[in-house]
């Protein structure tokens, strides 16, 4: 049976294969680890495998985490890739590092007004629904440019670029992010276990990987 050192050693030749391919320079693609419903301590074992960006669903059980691992909160890097729901945005604001799932205004300003001072501004993606799936949360591709616009003059945030989650078999998913960067942007976080290579091949800077690294995760509740 595979080792988490296994895993994350053969998610990054993966990602390394598909860079070249690309004709990426190596380490243009970073790799985050998607980490819901995985205990702390599974955390714990990929920092010290070299592992610092870890990405969370749910607000509760991301805070717990950060409280486990406060002793390490200074190697570690923390990205909200779920929904969030405006009522839980100060709990973002205030812990997490980034938040790729920026879907509205009202949500962006809320983050933005709520970020401590003694903070770095909120590094934030906004998410599209690249595939318009009825079931997925996000912008339309038309929406993009004027909320991008509208991101990027509030305080306390850095828009840095766009993030999706397309629907399986949508080939032409990830090259139609692509094309909806704006200037100014310089991240794109597409791509999972499944479909890496071909979310590098259409230019991703951010990979979200669960499965491929911890292994197949326990069924959420």
């Amino acid at each position: 049976m595979a080792t988490l050192h296994d895993r994350i050693t053969a998610v990054h030749i993966r990602i390394d294969t598909a860079t070249r391919a690309a004709q990426r320079p190596l380490g243009s693609v970073r790799l985050l680890c998607v980490s819901k419903t995985q205990p702390a301590e599974a955390l714990r074992a990929a920092h010290a495998e070299g592992e610092c960006d870890f990405g969370e669903n749910y607000v509760q059980e991301a805070l717990d985490k950060i409280a486990s691992l406060a002793d390490i909160r200074r190697h570690l890097t923390w990205h909200f890739i779920g929904p969030l729901q405006s009522n839980k945005s100060r709990l973002v604001a205030e812990a997490f590092d980034w938040v790729h799932s920026v879907d509205s205004l009202k949500l962006a300003r809320r983050l933005s007004d709520q970020r401590p001072a003694d903070l770095p501004p909120l590094q934030v993606c906004l998410q599209v629904n690249i595939s318009a799936e009825s079931s997925k949360h996000g912008l339309t591709p038309d929406e993009v440019p004027a909320l991008a616009q509208a991101v990027a003059a509030l305080p306390r945030l850095r828009l840095r670029g766009l993030m999706s989650i397309p629907a399986p078999g949508d080939t032409g998913a990830h090259a139609r992010l692509a094309r909806l960067l704006q200037p100014g942007m310089d991240t794109l976080s597409m791509g999972m276990s499944e479909d890496l290579e071909a979310a590098i091949a259409a230019g991703a800077t951010w990979v979200r990987v669960g499965t491929a690294v911890f292994g197949p995760r326990t069924p959420e509740v």
